[in-house]
């Protein structure tokens, strides 16, 4: 029992940073990114690979870092796009990397994969406890994480993002950066999205390409939707409330005898579907939204705003 709880927090933790990671680029500052998964799995090659050499705490900033400076070059190519297209360039992203990790067996291992990555802090407790251990680490990285990214959107970078994604034609007008605050808010999005990639890998020690699809990126939208849009406290409850009606959902296999594995994953994701349509419904704006500012709030220094 303790192991399950412990794999349930580690998930809800890789969840937690994707759904903050993307409440930053789509919540904060209105960017649509379907290519969540492609970061990811950036995230946990990088730190797989570089672990190794450097040790766990080196290839984990690397990931991040990789994958931040790739958002950037993403972003400058991309970010004038209109809504839509930036969704399909970000799709062609994600198909891109996946494609790339299958075919470069010399670097990724191909679809075999890579194994043996090493863990945080493997040493400094028996192996019977190290899952707490780890589940430990993951609630403390959840936890900077979304100080930082509270911080974030609290300062005037937050409100200026929070400007340009409800009206970016007022936001420049006001001689707000546009541009460059979108380049800024993707990066830092795809910098978290690196370190929820290192932490899957420390869990799992082994991956390979068919553990990341692009359910990864479904379940990042459904998190922020079902918390809230821009709401990283709401996030937070949306991720934990998505994965624990994820595996809740496994135990129907045990009350109705006649479900067999195909039939119970296609009903699970039916089923969180649905919760999701009728949340939209009965609650677009989320479990926990986001409050609701005035404009003194987005240009506290800017005259006649009010």
């Amino acid at each position: 029992m303790i192991a399950y709880l412990t794999t349930l927090i580690v998930l809800v933790a890789v969840s937690a940073l994707v759904g903050l990671a993307l409440n930053v680029q789509w919540g904060v500052a209105g960017l649509v990114n379907f290519g969540v998964v492609g970061f990811v799995a950036l995230g946990a090659y990088t730190t797989a690979l570089l672990a190794p050499p450097l040790g766990w705490f080196p290839a984990m900033i690397a990931a991040a870092a990789l994958c931040a400076m790739i958002s950037t070059v993403l972003a400058f190519l991309s970010i004038r796009l209109e809504e839509n297209y930036l969704a399909i360039v970000t799709i062609g992203f994600g198909e891109v990397v996946r494609i790339l990790l299958l075919n470069e067996s010399w670097l990724t291992g191909g679809a075999v994969g890579i194994a043996d990555i090493p863990r945080p802090f493997v040493n400094l407790v028996p192996p019977r406890q190290y899952d707490l251990m780890l589940a430990a680490f993951a609630l403390v990285l959840v936890a900077i994480v979304f100080v930082l990214l509270e911080t974030l959107v609290r300062s005037p970078f937050g409100r200026a993002l929070r400007a340009v994604r409800d009206d970016a034609t007022v936001a420049a007008a006001l001689g707000k950066p546009v541009l460059l605050l979108r380049v800024k808010a993707f990066a830092t999005g795809g910098a978290v999205m690196g370190t929820a990639g290192a932490l899957h890998a420390f869990y799992l020690t082994y991956i390979d390409p068919s553990q990341f699809t692009s359910i990864i990126t479904a379940y990042a939208f459904m998190a922020v939707i079902a918390g809230g849009r821009g709401s990283n406290f709401g996030l937070l409850f949306g991720a934990g409330t998505i994965m624990v009606l994820l595996e809740a959902t496994r135990f129907l296999k045990d009350a109705f005898a006649v479900i067999d594995g195909t039939q119970l994953a296609a009903l699970r994701l039916g089923l969180i579907g649905l919760g999701i349509v009728l949340l939209l419904i009965l609650r677009p704006q989320g479990l926990l939204p986001e409050p609701q500012r005035k404009a003194n709030d987005f240009f506290p220094d800017h005259e006649g705003t009010s």
